[in-house]
Parts: structure tokens; sequence; C-alpha cells
């Protein structure tokens, strides 16, 4: 699914950028370092969900990027969107569409990993493929771009797992560059910061079903 570009883009509170707001939903786009809610070290307080409630004081968490990633995530206004938006995310109603830059030069056009995910508890955050235990996690990738030693690809995740787009590639030996979880030396610091961006989301309305979608420039 590649969804098309946005709507209005009215501004934000305290340099959120807002792309779509309407009575039931906020969709905003996320600076790479910026924490999607607050962190617990003091300086991580800092966050997009604080940023946009400074102008949307009812906008509720619905889901969340990891700290590296930039781009667009989602907010309910108000429980009841809350809870309906959170449900569209666990019946994989909601597609998301992201652009990564991955190490080394990935072989075909498009394909699916489909590893198991787990946490990998001796070293939090971190997780990992674990084919005993693990949650069933798919990803469907697509080739946009090729570079030497690397490459442009599109990433659609179905599952919603913590990491999954990072732990997967890394699985099939192609970590995302600046990944500094997952990257081994090189890639790690082959870019200043992780090169994942969330590029595009669609869904269906909640007040009249019709299909919606908001996309991303991608900023690398």
């Amino acid at each position: 699914m590649v969804p098309g570009a946005g709507a209005e883009r009215p501004a934000g509170g305290a340099g959120a950028v807002i792309v779509h707001l309407d009575e039931a939903l906020v969709v905003a786009d996320k600076p790479a370092g910026l924490p999607t809610v607050p962190g617990r070290p003091v300086e991580l307080h800092d966050c997009l969900w604080h940023r946009v409630r400074a102008s949307v004081p009812d906008a509720l968490v619905v889901h969340r990027l990891d700290m590296g990633t930039s781009g667009l995530v989602l907010f309910a206004r108000g429980i009841e969107a809350q809870r309906a938006l959170s449900r569209a995310f666990a019946q994989r109603e909601v597609g998301k569409t992201y652009v990564a830059v991955v190490s080394g030069e990935v072989i075909g056009e498009a394909g699916e990993i489909d590893l198991p995910l787990a946490a990998d508890w001796p070293n939090r955050p971190k997780q990992k493929v674990d084919h005993a235990v693990g949650k069933p996690s798919l990803t469907r990738w697509r080739v946009l771009a090729r570079e030497p030693g690397r490459t442009r690809l599109m990433l659609e995740p179905l599952t919603g797992r913590s990491h999954q787009l990072r732990v997967h590639l890394a699985a099939i030996g192609h970590p995302i560059l600046g990944d500094t979880l997952y990257a081994a030396e090189a890639a790690r610091h082959a870019a200043a910061r992780l090169l994942l961006h969330a590029s595009a989301l669609a869904l269906r309305d909640l007040r009249d079903g019709t299909a919606r979608h908001w996309s991303s420039a991608v900023p690398f």
C-alpha cells in the first residue's frame, strides 16, 4: 500500500508539525531524535505528544515511533476515538509505509520477512528473533533504489512488534544505516541518524468510513 499525499498542514504547538487535524484525530510529523512520549530521563521529557497537546489538549497516544525514527504519528482526540483507533491498529486496518536505507545491496525486487520476535530481556530494550516464544511478525519490502553498498527500501509492517523493521532487516543481513542497536560498527556509523522514516499512513475515517491517507516527504 502506498497512500497518497495528505491534506491541510495547520501549525502545530511548540514546534510540532501537524499534517492533519479534525474532530477525531491528529496526524503529526515527528523529527528524528524526538521521543513520541515522555522518557524517564529528564532530558527526554520533551516529546511529540507534549508538543501536539500544546495546541490540541485532548490528543491521546495511539501508537509510537522509536526516537530515532522520523515521520507520521497518529493521535486520537478523546478516549472514544483512542479506543476505536487502537482497535484499528490491533486489527491491522491501518496501512503503514516506511522508507529505509539499509546496508548492502539487497537481492531481488520485493519480498517478505516472516520471523517471530520477542524481547531480549538481558539486553533490554533490544528485541530478537525467537522461534520458540517469539510472536508472529511479518514485514513486506520492495526495492526503491540501489547504490554501491546500500539499498533504499519501501517497508510495510503487517504486524506492529517493537523494533520490528530494525530487527527484521538486521536478521536478513541488511541492517538499517545509523541503527545503534542492531547494526554492526560500519553500518552504525554510516549515517548521522537512523535512516528510517514513517512516510505514509492510511485508514478508514472513524466518522463516515471514507478512505483517508497522509504522506510525509523522506528527509534523507
